[in-house]
């Protein structure tokens, strides 16, 4: 299956912790933890456990980027550079090179000029764990 998601990152399953309805599966991509909340159903058709390979996609719209970390609750926050900005007429598309890979945020051309960002700078990309969404192959 092809998706336009842009952002795909292959993995092992570390944990998964099953609450009442829904569940939260640890992926590790490259050393770096990703943190997807899951409905158990979804857990179960999967058959997500530790050890599995699975897949982390995450829409760009869904990534926030930042120059600075923040107290958040968002659980993952993935450190990096900006390696490319592809610019629109409304949003542009930062591309911020992490351990886990090349994250893709799609960002509003004012966010992008407030945060004053620009290649090469330092930035983070973050992630709520229920904007990120679990596949297998």
């Amino acid at each position: 299956m092809k998706l336009s998601a842009r952002n795909q990152f292959k993995g092992i399953v570390k944990n998964v912790n099953e609450g009442t309805v829904n569940g939260i599966v640890t992926i590790e991509v490259n050393g770096e933890a990703v943190s997807a909340t899951i409905s158990l159903n979804a857990i179960k058709e999967l058959g997500l456990k530790d050890g599995a390979s699975a897949i982390a996609i995450i829409k760009a719209t869904e990534v926030m980027v930042a120059t600075e970390l923040p107290k958040i609750s968002a659980r993952n926050k993935f450190q990096g550079v900006i390696k490319s900005i592809d610019e629109g007429a409304v949003n542009d598309i930062v591309a911020i090179e992490t351990k886990l890979g090349v994250v893709s945020a799609t960002i509003s051309k004012n966010a992008v000029k407030e945060l004053e960002l620009s290649v090469g700078k330092e930035a983070y990309a973050i992630i709520k764990a229920t904007s990120v969404m679990v596949g297998i192959e």
